[in-house]
């Protein structure tokens, strides 16, 4: 891997995004690159644009000078993309993007569609935090860098226990806690803590889902009036394809909700060697063989009744 002091030779200004809906990996990926240039390269003009995040990732520094309004901004000298599998997964980034006079992407899902102008996607890899890690000087991190970019880890590794994590990302995590970072805290209050309210959604979506396929899957929903009637918002329903996963006998867990704007988000997961990024390229979407998603059209129940259909074709090809 390249190193980032390669990219910003006469840069004065870099813009780093990430994709839409945010999550862990994403918001820490994006924070660690941000502080690492505003610290080590104060001369340079460096902006973070992300939709906003939840309120959980708050202690990350940097976290509060987050721009989520989009303004209009002369081009950029640089764009780095962060954890984004595609051009429309940056959302209204878009504009910066098609206007930078260079573009990187930095990724780990194997459905990246290598969008930018420079590419470095390993699909192997636990996280983008992770893979911006590589293109780091070790010497130059600081106690905020590595918090970000551990907290990133933690959130696509949940917590170590899922089969990206490799040894090299222990080994990475084991530098980064050299810098005092609060490990147990970060797990605790970033990823496993919950509000009232998304334990209240979290059960509802437990007792609602249903088995298909001999018991092979699981799924669950939430519609726009549901998530009006518990408080909440999309933010508030990580987790709970993850939780779906864990029932046993299953292979995969689909979760879908309805989003603002219409739209169905779906969140795939599956365990031992189903494939569900086979299901998510299908619809639009993609990422990982055990964790990929996709935003579909049409009802929720006819999403449902289609993912259903789907996962069963997959189950069939795939199992026989």
């Amino acid at each position: 891997m390249p190193n980032l002091k390669d990219f910003l030779t006469n840069v004065n200004s870099v813009c780093i995004s990430g994709h839409i809906h945010p999550d862990g990996d994403c918001v820490g990926s994006t924070l660690g690159l941000y502080t690492y240039l505003r610290k080590n390269f104060p001369e340079i003009e460096t902006n973070l644009y992300l939709e906003e995040p939840t309120e959980k990732l708050k202690f990350l520094n940097g976290f509060d000078e987050i721009i989520s309004d989009y303004p209009d901004h002369a081009p950029y000298d640089i764009m780095f993309c962060l954890d984004s599998a595609s051009f429309d997964r940056i959302g209204r980034a878009k504009k910066y993007f098609e206007e930078a006079k260079r573009t990187v992407n930095v990724d780990h899902h194997i459905s990246n569609t290598l969008f930018a102008e420079e590419n470095f996607v390993d699909g192997s890899s636990s996280s983008a935090s992770e893979e911006i890690y590589k293109m780091m000087d070790p010497s130059l991190l600081d106690h905020d860098t590595a918090v970000a970019l551990y907290t990133g880890i933690v959130y696509d590794t949940g917590v170590f226990k899922y089969s990206c994590t490799s040894p090299l990302t222990m080994s990475i995590v084991g530098e980064l806690m050299k810098h005092d970072i609060p490990a147990e805290e970060i797990i605790d209050d970033s990823f496993y803590a919950k509000t009232f309210e998304e334990n209240r959604i979290f059960g509802y979506a437990i007792v609602k889902s249903a088995l298909a396929h001999d018991g092979k899957m699981i799924y669950s929903t939430i519609s726009k009036k549901e998530m009006k009637e518990f408080n909440v918002s999309s933010k508030e329903l990580d987790g709970i394809v993850s939780q779906l996963r864990l029932t046993k006998g299953v292979l995969t867990a689909a979760f879908l909700y309805e989003t603002p704007s219409g739209d169905i988000k779906l969140s795939l997961r599956s365990s031992g060697p189903f494939d569900v990024n086979r299901i998510a390229v299908r619809f639009g979407g993609g990422g990982h063989i055990h964790a990929s998603g996709a935003l579909m059209k049409g009802n929720l129940e006819e999403c449902v009744e289609t993912i259903v259909e789907a996962v069963g074709k997959e189950l069939e090809e795939q199992l026989h």
